[in-house]
């Protein structure tokens, strides 16, 4: 091989003695064949996507997996472009004497087929990440590196056995962990991948079956968790990839989605659906917070979103009486048999709407059976679908139904509500009703989505009908043709082109079907195989119900932290869960606090357990040489100018006046809003002002544990 002509490190003058060849030179090495590889790689997959782009799209499963492979491809020539020899994350010692085993964020080989790299996510990287002085899982010894541009600009090596020492090291005081965590904060999670700790990857390599559960307080590394056990689930259960439905994300709110958003994708990982609970129904956009604690408390009930079911059936019950349809040359009569008949071939679990269309062809089934007269059966079908009495009494009895008018007729009609959630009170329902049913909150959220997932699209059935006419009008014109074609013999070549023309293919065929409505699939529907849930303390009963209707399997992640929830969280984890439909739950706990300053969690302690005395607070590892700073609300403007004045890098968050402008680098949020975020600098304003109890508690520990460097809080004027 032959030696690389530019070195891969650049390393400080700080740092000379860590270029010593006979600590680098093997990876000086072993990078040029990477770089080789890349380039091989590069040009050949880029081969590869022309060629699968120039091919007939195909139909139907054969055009679904071109334009799989064409993203496959995509994303695999993105990310090698993307980062280049940076790709790799460090290399392992193995004790048995081996050559060095390099991990990288993908699997990379040379032209030989040799191992250059490992992926990350593969069972030979597990002591990359797994390995301690108290398990070494096989290590001699372990190196991390730093990445800056493409070059190496500092590298760490961990050593478990006395022979890792042997020239193979170069030790510091600074491990890439800490080193990873004094860095300044951005406006997007940084990468973190290299320095996953062994608490963590146990977690992310975990099973999927059932819901795991990662409890863990603040800057214990939960979304870190969290969105790399979302990738190595995608790479290593195959039951998990796109074909099965693919992974659904969820996170708090916005900010967070966006803070996060470049890490799945620098992980691979293009595919993942990420949203927030309020993305899941299209009024979650314009939904306003639920000001009235005995609504909102109502309205988190599993059972509340369960009467939507209920309040669906009441318009799925067969008429009583029967009908008399006249048409050209006979009187047929619908009874109340009939109606039930055709009401049951209502398949159960298909939505309302859907549904509709099978009870409408039961109908005219029954009706077709008694039609004894001369006409052909199609045009009696046809007669009997514009029938106007009959087309209205099926309105009636199966009307097509929007789910928002299901739901505000809930809050607006008492008998209704009454009817359909039996155990509420009189004073209950009182408190549910409004004047405008429609000024939707929150709350509503979650039965909206139920009414969808009961009812359906109104304009799906409306599309098919349309649809349906449409096809029949071409046939129709069809049909006549090729009665024309037949009649004369035009075409009579003696090579059975009548025979085709009579075939009910060939007519099929000659139907153009481009005419027909096509509506854009909802890409957060589901139903996905596993579903990975953030901040997951927060979610009410009937919240949980809008996930598990897109998950039947039950294969979720959910990360949260009991301390943190703000209306309290009394039961267990499992207690929890269990309660609102999981029947699997494990249970796993992080307790070390890789973000958090000491000084800063001993002053957030005692806020949160002033309420919850046996809150689940991790112990921090970086003693931090920065007090908690005390000063007055006036002082707000030259605390955040004189941090940007010292602090080129990083970011800062003014937590509890919303009037402070935000900049690029100084956010202004609520403490809500700042859950699951991290700042160099956190200024609380008036924290006092959040509020009594658990609520303002809660609020106050989740924005002061924000904090990655600094605290301050102000007080008075």
């Amino acid at each position: 091989m032959k030696p690389p002509t530019t070195s891969v490190f650049d390393l400080p003058e700080r740092l000379c003695a860590k270029a010593d060849p006979g600590l680098v030179a093997d990876d000086e090495r072993h990078f040029t064949a990477i770089e080789e590889s890349l380039r091989r790689s590069i040009a050949e997959l880029s081969d590869r996507l022309d060629t699968t782009r120039r091919a007939a799209g195909g139909k139907g499963r054969q055009a679904v997996e071109r334009d799989q492979e064409i993203r496959r491809l995509t994303a695999r020539v993105r990310t090698l472009r993307r980062y280049g020899l940076d790709l790799c994350l460090g290399r392992m010692v193995g004790a048995d004497g081996a050559e060095p085993v390099y991990v990288g964020r993908l699997g990379l080989t040379d032209g030989a087929g040799g191992r250059l790299l490992v992926d990350w996510r593969s069972p030979a990287a597990e002591p990359f990440f797994g390995a301690t002085h108290a398990n070494p899982m096989g290590l001699a010894s372990r190196r991390r590196y730093r990445w800056t541009h493409g070059r190496i600009t500092d590298y760490w090596d961990e050593v478990f056995t006395a022979d890792g020492l042997a020239g193979h090291a170069a030790l510091d005081d600074q491990s890439a962990l800490v080193a990873s965590l004094g860095a300044s904060r951005s406006a997007r999670m940084r990468d973190v991948l290299s320095t996953i700790q062994a608490d963590q990857d146990a977690i992310i390599r975990a099973g999927s079956r059932g819901a795991l559960v990662v409890d863990g307080g603040p800057g214990t590394g939960k979304t870190v968790v969290a969105l790399h056990r979302t990738a190595y689930l995608l790479h290593a259960d195959p039951r998990l990839g796109a074909r099965r439905g693919g992974v659904l994300f969820v996170g708090p709110h916005q900010p967070y989605l966006s803070y996060v958003a470049d890490v799945l994708p620098s992980l691979g990982e293009e595919d993942v659906q990420i949203c927030t609970l309020r993305d899941l129904v299209p009024e979650g956009t314009a939904a306003a917070a639920e000001t009235d604690p005995a609504v909102a408390r109502l309205k988190a009930s599993a059972d509340l979103v369960r009467a939507v079911d209920a309040a669906v059936r009441f318009y799925e019950e067969p008429p009583t009486t029967g009908l008399r349809v006249g048409i050209e040359d006979a009187e047929l009569r619908v009874s109340a048999d009939d109606w039930a008949r055709a009401f049951e071939a209502a398949t159960p679990g298909t939505p309302h709407n859907d549904a509709r269309d099978d009870v409408w062809e039961e109908l005219l089934t029954a009706l077709l059976e008694r039609y004894h007269g001369e006409e052909p059966e199609a045009a009696v079908r046809r007669s009997l679908a514009r029938h106007r009495d009959l087309v209205a009494a099926f309105g009636r009895a199966w009307p097509l139904l929007d789910p928002t008018d299901v739901v505000a007729d809930l809050w607006s009609v008492p008998a209704y509500l009454h009817r359909c959630a039996p155990w509420l009170s009189v004073d209950e329902i009182r408190t549910l009703r409004r004047a405008d049913p429609r000024a939707w909150t929150v709350a509503d959220l979650p039965l909206l989505d139920a009414a969808r997932q009961r009812v359906g699209d109104p304009a799906a059935s409306r599309r098919r009908r349309r649809d349906e006419a449409v096809l029949a009008a071409q046939r129709e014109r069809m049909d006549t043709v090729v009665d024309a074609l037949i009649a004369t013999h035009a075409y009579d070549d003696g090579e059975g082109l009548m025979t085709m023309l009579r075939g009910e293919d060939m007519r099929t065929s000659l139907v153009d079907s481009s005419a027909l409505a096509v509506a854009e699939p909802d890409a957060l529907a589901g139903p996905f195989a596993h579903v990975v849930v953030d901040e997951a303390q927060e979610l009410t009963d009937a919240q949980w119900q809008m996930l598990l209707a897109r998950c039947p399997s039950r294969s979720f992640t959910v990360v949260g932290d009991r301390a943190q929830a703000r209306h309290g969280f009394t039961e267990s984890w499992r207690e929890r869960l269990e309660r609102v439909g999981f029947d699997r739950v494990e249970v796993t706990s992080l307790t070390v606090n890789y973000r958090t300053p000491a000084p800063v969690m001993a002053a957030a302690e005692p806020v949160i357990r002033a309420v919850l005395p046996d809150a689940n607070v991790p112990t921090s590892i970086r003693t931090g040489d920065v007090p908690v700073r005390h000063g007055a609300r006036a002082d707000l403007g030259a605390v955040v100018d004189g941090w940007l004045a010292a602090h080129p890098e990083g970011t800062a968050c003014v937590v509890g006046d919303p009037a402070f402008p935000a900049t690029p680098r100084v956010r202004s949020l609520t403490p809500e809003l700042a859950k699951g975020l991290e700042f160099d600098l956190v200024v609380l304003v008036d924290p006092a002002a959040f509020g009594d109890g658990i609520t303002g508690a809660v609020d106050r520990y989740v924005a002061m544990t924000r904090a990655t460097r600094q605290l301050v809080v102000l007080t008075g004027q």
